[in-house]
């Protein structure tokens, strides 16, 4: 049977912060923190041991295999900072051109420091997010 790895926490969003060693990327994270909340209007919670997420959807594969997960959030991450969206991917795609400096995966996208990206564009990716995945997994 499949483990979900990534669930929601009681943990501290900002113990969790405190502890991010290097402190420039302490400080985006906070700017981080802001940023979605405000963009949200969900509270920020811990998801597993590194993701801070906002909002949730359940999902139901055919497979059976069932779970929750955050809407969007970020994890500041040693390397980079992770953002997470799920978005209409023609969508995504016209606002990444916009982002600035930036990587992507399917539904992660990696930036070095938030003054490398357009905050603006970035909040536009976050209530994107949050409408598509609202839409594909209305709540009950």
């Amino acid at each position: 049977m499949y483990e979900l790895k990534t669930e929601e926490t009681e943990s501290s969003v900002i113990e969790f912060i405190e502890n991010v060693e290097n402190l420039k990327k302490r400080e985006d994270a906070y700017k981080l923190l802001d940023i979605f909340t405000e963009t949200t209007g969900f509270p920020a919670k811990m998801w597993g041991p590194s993701i801070i997420g906002f909002g949730s959807y359940h999902y139901k594969y055919d497979s059976g295999h069932e779970g929750d997960a955050a809407l969007v959030g970020f994890s500041p991450r040693k390397a980079k900072i992770s953002l997470y969206f799920t978005t209409d991917e023609a969508i995504r795609g016209e606002l990444l051109k916009d982002l600035g400096k930036h990587t992507s995966g399917k539904s992660c996208v990696y930036i070095n420091k938030v003054s490398d990206i357009d905050v603006d564009v970035m909040k536009a990716l976050i209530v994107q997010t949050v409408t598509f995945m609202q839409n594909l997994y209305p709540s009950r």
